[in-house]
C-alpha cells in the first residue's frame, strides 16, 4: 500500500486556465476592462480618502486594436502597480488584489472580486506585456509572459499612471482582430461601466474625411491619405438611470433608457424602479413590454449586471418565472457567481431577491389598478398574460392576483368584472345544485356566437378567456378558488350550462324520435360521436356539437405542451355530442322526406353545420360538407 500526498503544479495548472477558465473566449475583454474600471475606481477611493496625491483627472479606459500589428491593449490611468505589486497580483495566482482591497477599504464597487479574470487573456493571446505605473511614485515597470510558466519582470521609463496591458492575439483568435467584433463585445459587456470607455481602433481615410472627423487624430500624412490615423469610439454610458434616484426621473426619461436597451421596442406600459439595500443590495429597473400575440413572447430580456458590468441576460434564477417576459435590467453586487459569472449558484440572496421582484410587482399592479382602473383595463390585453401566468406559477402571487385579476365580458364590449364583481353579478342565476358559481366563458368569440348568444338570452355572463395561457390558467385556479366551476359555454346546450335540465316535451312522436336518432347515427373520422334527441326552444339550432369540457381541457392542454399525460390525452379521438332539438320546426319536413337518399344528405349537413360550428369539420369531411351543399341546391 502506498500513501502520500497529490502534488498540484503550476505547470498543470496554468494550460488549463488559459484554455478552459471561461466557456466563451470573448469574455476575455470584459474582465481585462472590468480589472481596468477597477483600478480607476481604487484611486477615486484612495484620493477621497486622502491617500492618493496629485491630481485625479479624467479617469478612463482605452481600448486600442491594431489590427496590422495584431494586437489589442487595455490602457487605464488608476492606481498602477510596483514592481512589487506585479509580482504579488500577476506572477501569485492565488493572491486576489481586489479582494484584498475590499476587504480594507469596505469599497463594494469594486469588480473583480474572483483574482482570475487577468489570465483571461491567455485564451487568445500568444503573448501578453504589462506597462504599469503605481500612483505612489514608484518606478515603472514591465512585465511580459507567453503563456508558459516563465515571465520577464524588470523596471522601465513608463511614465504614464496607470496599467497598460499589450495582448498579443495568437492564429487561432484572429476574429478579435476585427474592429467590428470588438466594438460588438464592448457595447455588450461595458455599456454601462462606471468609468469612461473609449475604442480605439487604426485605420486609413482620407485627408478630407480627417477633416469631417474631429475625433480623428492624424500621425502621419502621405500622398492624401491619413496612415496611422486612429478614431475614438465612446461605448459606455457611465450614470445608467438604475443607479439614479427615482425622485430625479421623468416619464420621458424611463421611456428613452428603454430605447437605449431596446431600440426597436415599442414603448413600454409602465415600469418599476427597484432600489433596495437591506437585507441585500438590488437596483433595477423592470419594464412591462407591450404584448398583444403570443409569437411577439420572448424571453431572456432582462439584463443581470453586478456593479454595472454586464453578466448575462439568463436570470431564471433571479426573476421569478412569469416576470421572465418582463424587460429592463437588475444589477446586484450580492448575487453569488462563479468565476465567469454566467451562472447563479444556490444561495439565500437570491431566494431574497426573487421574493422582492415578485412582491414589488404585485404591490405595482394593485396600485395601478386601485388607483386607475380604466387605465387597467386599457392594459389588460397585454397585463393579463402577466397576471395569469404569475397566479399560475406562485402560490403567493395568486393570492396577491385576486385582487386585480379582471375578466373581460363577451358581449358587452370593454365590460370587466373582478371574481367578486363576477361572483355577485351571476350570484341568482349561475350557481348549480351543488352550491358552485358556475363561470362560463369562450376561448373564441367569433366562433362561439351561437352559444354566446344563447346563454346571454338566459342572463348568463360569459367572460373571455382566449389567451394562449388561459388553459392552464383554468385548469390551475378552479382547484384554488373555493366555490368556483369553469364551464366552456359550447361545453351543453344553454339550459344544462348550470344544471342539468329535465327534457322538454318534444313534439315528436317516439317513433319520429328513433327515426331522428337513426339519420344522425353515422361515422367522422378522428371522432366519437353521441347521439340525443331532446325537446328544445323551436328557436334554438336544430342540431348542437357539444364537447364534454374536461376531454376538450385535455386536449387543449395537450396542443400546447404536448407531454406525458396530456400527449396521451392529444392521440385520443374528440368526443363530441350531438344534441337533435326534436321541436325545431325543420323535422317536420326532414322526417317526411321520401327521398331517402337526399333525407341522408340533408341530415348529415345538418350535422357538419354544427361540427363546423366547433371547428372539427376539416379535410376531406369539409369537402364532402361543400359538395353535398351543391348538391342539395340543384
Amino acid at each position: 500500500m502506498q500513501k502520500g500526498q497529490i502534488r498540484v503544479q503550476t505547470e498543470n495548472i496554468f494550460p488549463i486556465i488559459k484554455k478552459f477558465l471561461y466557456s466563451d473566449h470573448e469574455i476575455f475583454l470584459r474582465e481585462l476592462v472590468s480589472n481596468a474600471v477597477d483600478a480607476a475606481q481604487k484611486l477615486k477611493t484612495l484620493h477621497g480618502k486622502g491617500e492618493a496625491k496629485g491630481e485625479l483627472g479624467e479617469l478612463r479606459v482605452d481600448v486600442v486594436l491594431d489590427a496590422k500589428e495584431k494586437t489589442i491593449s487595455i490602457i487605464d490611468n488608476g492606481v498602477g502597480m510596483s514592481g512589487e505589486e506585479v509580482d504579488k497580483y500577476i506572477n501569485q495566482l492565488y493572491c486576489h488584489g481586489a479582494e484584498e482591497f475590499v476587504n480594507k477599504y469596505k469599497d463594494a464597487s469594486i469588480i473583480g472580486h474572483f483574482g482570475l479574470g487577468f489570465y483571461s487573456s491567455f485564451m487568445v493571446s500568444s503573448k501578453v506585456d504589462i506597462y504599469s505605473k503605481s500612483h505612489t511614485g514608484a518606478p515603472g515597470v514591465f512585465w511580459s509572459c507567453d503563456g508558459s510558466t516563465e515571465y520577464e519582470l524588470y523596471e522601465v521609463d513608463y511614465s504614464n499612471r496607470g496599467t497598460k496591458i499589450v495582448l498579443h492575439i495568437n492564429e487561432e483568435s484572429a476574429e478579435f482582430l476585427d474592429a467590428h467584433r470588438v466594438k460588438g463585445i464592448l457595447e455588450r459587456f461595458c455599456k454601462f461601466l462606471p468609468v469612461a470607455i473609449y475604442f480605439k481602433e487604426q485605420v486609413e481615410i482620407t485627408t478630407d474625411e480627417s477633416e469631417k472627423a474631429p475625433k480623428v487624430k492624424t500621425e502621419a500624412a502621405e500622398a492624401g491619405v491619413v496612415s496611422d490615423a486612429i478614431v475614438e469610439n465612446p461605448i459606455n454610458n457611465t450614470n445608467p438611470l438604475w443607479v439614479r434616484k427615482p425622485s430625479e426621473l421623468t416619464k420621458a426619461d424611463y421611456e428613452n433608457f428603454y430605447k437605449e436597451l431596446y431600440p426597436f421596442g415599442e414603448t413600454p406600459l409602465f415600469w418599476i424602479h427597484l432600489n433596495v439595500d437591506y437585507p441585500f443590495n438590488l437596483t433595477g429597473i423592470l419594464y412591462f413590454p407591450k404584448i398583444k400575440q403570443s409569437f411577439e413572447i420572448q424571453k431572456d430580456k432582462i439584463q443581470l449586471y453586478c456593479n454595472q458590468v454586464f453578466v448575462t441576460d439568463e436570470v431564471k434564477d433571479i426573476v421569478p418565472e412569469f416576470l421572465m417576459l418582463l424587460h429592463g435590467v437588475i444589477d446586484s453586487p450580492d448575487i453569488p457567481l462563479n468565476v465567469s459569472r454566467s451562472y447563479l449558484q444556490g444561495d439565500p440572496n437570491v431566494k431574497k431577491i426573487n421574493a422582492h421582484i415578485t412582491k414589488k410587482v404585485a404591490d405595482k399592479l394593485e396600485e395601478i389598478f386601485n388607483n386607475d382602473r380604466n387605465s387597467f383595463e386599457d392594459k389588460w390585453e397585454s397585463l393579463g398574460l402577466f397576471v395569469k401566468y404569475g397566479m399560475i406559477t406562485d402560490d403567493k402571487f395568486l393570492e396577491k392576483g385576486n385582487k386585480f385579476l379582471i375578466l373581460e365580458d363577451a358581449v358587452e364590449k370593454g365590460k370587466f368584472y373582478t371574481l367578486d364583481e363576477y361572483k355577485t353579478a351571476t350570484e341568482a342565476t349561475q350557481k348549480n345544485k351543488e352550491g358552485k358559481q358556475v363561470l362560463l366563458y369562450t376561448t373564441n368569440p367569433i366562433q362561439q356566437d351561437a352559444f354566446i348568444q344563447a346563454a346571454h338570452g338566459k342572463g348568463y355572463k360569459v367572460v373571455k378567456l382566449e389567451t394562449m395561457v388561459d388553459a392552464a390558467f383554468i385548469n390551475n385556479v378552479e382547484m384554488k378558488w373555493e366555490g368556483v366551476q369553469f364551464v366552456r359555454v359550447d361545453a351543453d346546450v344553454v339550459d344544462n350550462l348550470i344544471d342539468k335540465q329535465e327534457n322538454i316535451d318534444s313534439v315528436l312522436t317516439k317513433e319520429e324520435v328513433e327515426q331522428a336518432k337513426q339519420l344522425f347515427e353515422f361515422q367522422v373520422p378522428n371522432i366519437t360521436l353521441t347521439v340525443e334527441v331532446k325537446g328544445l326552444s323551436k328557436e334554438g339550432a336544430p342540431v348542437i356539437a357539444t364537447r364534454p369540457e374536461f376531454m376538450r381541457r385535455m386536449k387543449d392542454m395537450a396542443g400546447m405542451s404536448g407531454g406525458g399525460m396530456t400527449a396521451f390525452y392529444a392521440q385520443m379521438p374528440d368526443e363530441v355530442h350531438l344534441t337533435i332539438n326534436g321541436n325545431h320546426p325543420i323535422y317536420q319536413a326532414l322526417l317526411k322526406e321520401t327521398d331517402a337518399e337526399k333525407q341522408k344528405k340533408q341530415a348529415r349537413n345538418l350535422a357538419d353545420l354544427a361540427l363546423l360550428s366547433q371547428g372539427l369539420l376539416t379535410g376531406a369531411e369539409l369537402t364532402n360538407f361543400i359538395n353535398r351543399s351543391v348538391d342539395l341546391l340543384k
